[in-house]
């Protein structure tokens, strides 16, 4: 078998989980319903018994990433040999949309199997949640088809997961695949927490009929990547509020401090993606809470305004950048937003140093997020940042209230938990999150929380986590070496593939941190 290093040096640019490839296909095993959902109790299981999509043994699957392009078999060699079969199951489920409103939603529901002790009897659940995707058709239940936007992440869970034993549920949320919903409840903690639930209820429903039976212990995991290390977290909070008893959980690379990071973006550290992040969040909060603008117009320049609302879920970024439909990177004019007559001098002073920041470490990437045919208008930029400056934790105008009001910030689980992501993430800061809520969280409870920061050069041989440091490093060099090969910009093309990379090495981490439970 190849080597780890040649590996990561032939698939670098293949890690990327946001702008990979997709295919439109099919929205899922039982297509799209017509016409508006009946209402019916949230979690109910909507096809009894759900479709089988795929049924691998583990040596179907370990062929499937042994024979799969460089990013497959370096995920074999972090995940290992799979130990279990494992079967997938396509899910639909009642759920609610942001605004409350009935909707269906589509999810994974994987079971191990085989003759394996760890692969037998009562076994863990795990509650997956994805990462943040342009694409309607992302299907985390066609584990087989790697023309789906999901597939990635689907073989990546499969294998550090199912094939390791545990019962996975993974929904695809409100608003991709066959869902009816017309919108994604993006980073909507009360909505996305709720869905967590209905889709595990539908999967306790399925399981209980499947032959020979599925029979899930009273271990309950939970984990994520990016918004769903978000959403993971957020389960967690309305689980442990309901008394239930969360085994472990480990949130990887989320925006758990939602109104930092929207702060940050508006002050001028404009994020890797946030055109597509900022479209999805306005959404997201305007129709739960009606108070992001009047009209689109209020926020977005005329020539994205027309379908903006229906835009995403829905084709690939590049396709989206393509079209005209969302600017690659532009989120904000470079031109300055201007004072209002009479403000006092600073204000234009500050205004003027955001736009974009200087000395921040990251000036070169942040400055991306400036520049012509921007997403946002100056005048929506200004009204934001005046609320900042003037009331910078106690907001009053209603995108920061409804960001204030998402934000995990002052939850305190109960559970162990393992934070993971990588300290020169450009895309969701490490700083704000993942150290922030460690040393929160550690500061007023006995530690009971380990951060893992795969981003270390020089880790010792003896840290449990030496193999996922490592490996990520050669990573690093590697999409370096790549881009300058192709002339391009090396710190670039590094910070817009390094938040989807970073997931690989947190999820193997993840799987070794559940395995002491």
């Amino acid at each position: 078998m190849k080597s780890l290093h040649s590996l990561l040096a032939a698939g670098a640019a293949a890690l990327m989980l946001a702008s990979c490839g997709g295919g439109s296909g099919d929205a899922g095993s039982g297509g799209t319903p017509a016409g508006p959902p009946a209402p019916r109790p949230t979690g109910t299981l909507l096809q009894d018994p759900p479709a089988i999509t795929a049924s691998l043994s583990a040596g179907d699957l370990s062929a499937q990433m042994r024979n799969g392009p460089a990013r497959d078999q370096t995920l074999l060699l972090l995940a290992g040999e799979p130990i279990c079969d494992v079967q997938v199951r396509y899910l639909q489920y009642a759920t609610t949309g942001g605004a409350g409103e009935a909707t269906t939603a589509s999810a994974a529901l994987m079971t191990p199997g085989g003759s394996d002790s760890r692969c037998t009897g009562a076994r863990p659940i795990l509650l997956y949640a994805h990462a943040t995707h342009p694409e309607k058709s992302f299907n985390l239940a066609r584990l087989t088809d790697n023309t789906n936007p999901a597939y990635t992440e689907a073989l990546s869970v499969a294998a550090i997961f199912a094939a390791r034993g545990y019962i996975v549920v993974a929904p695809n949320d409100a608003g991709y695949d066959s869902s009816t919903l017309g919108y994604h409840p993006f980073l909507n903690a009360q909505q996305q927490s709720s869905e967590m639930l209905d889709a595990m209820a539908a999967a306790r429903t399925a399981m209980a009929g499947i032959t020979p039976q599925v029979v899930p212990s009273t271990q309950l995991f939970l984990t994520g990547y990016s918004q769903g290390g978000y959403v993971a977290l957020a389960t967690e909070r309305a689980l442990e509020a309901a008394g239930v008893r969360v085994t472990a959980s480990a949130p990887m690379s989320g925006p758990y401090a939602v109104l930092k990071e929207l702060d940050d973006n508006f002050a001028g550290r404009v994020h890797v993606a946030s055109t597509l992040f900022a479209s999805l969040l306005a959404t997201s909060y305007q129709r739960a809470y009606g108070n992001v603008y009047a009209t689109p117009a209020d926020l977005y320049e005329s020539n994205y305004v027309t379908g903006i609302e229906s835009l995403l879920p829905g084709t690939d970024t590049t396709t989206l950048s393509r079209t005209g439909k969302l600017p690659e990177s532009a989120l904000f004019s470079a031109t300055p937003p201007q004072a209002p007559a009479g403000s006092p001098a600073s204000l234009q002073a500050t205004l003027n140093a955001w736009t974009p920041p200087t000395n921040t470490g990251m000036d070169a990437i942040f400055a991306r997020g400036f520049g012509p045919g921007n997403l946002f208008t100056n005048s929506f930029r200004l009204a934001y940042l005046q609320d900042l400056i003037a009331h910078p934790a106690d907001p009053a105008f209603g995108l920061r209230v409804d960001a204030k009001a998402n934000d995990l910030r002052g939850f305190i689980p109960k559970a162990p938990v393992l934070l993971c992501g990588g300290s020169q993430d450009a895309t969701v800061s490490y700083d704000n999150n993942t150290r922030a809520m460690a040393q929160s969280w550690n500061a007023l409870v006995p530690p009971r929380v380990l951060v893992l920061d795969v981003d270390d050069s020089s880790p010792s041989t003896a840290d449990p986590f030496f193999t996922e440091k490592v490996n990520f490093t050669l990573l690093k060099e590697a999409t370096r070496l790549q881009a300058r090969a192709s002339g391009d910009d090396p710190d670039w093309t590094l910070a817009r593939n390094y938040h989807a990379a970073v997931f690989p090495f947190c999820a193997s981490a993840v799987g070794k941190f559940f395995a002491r439970f």
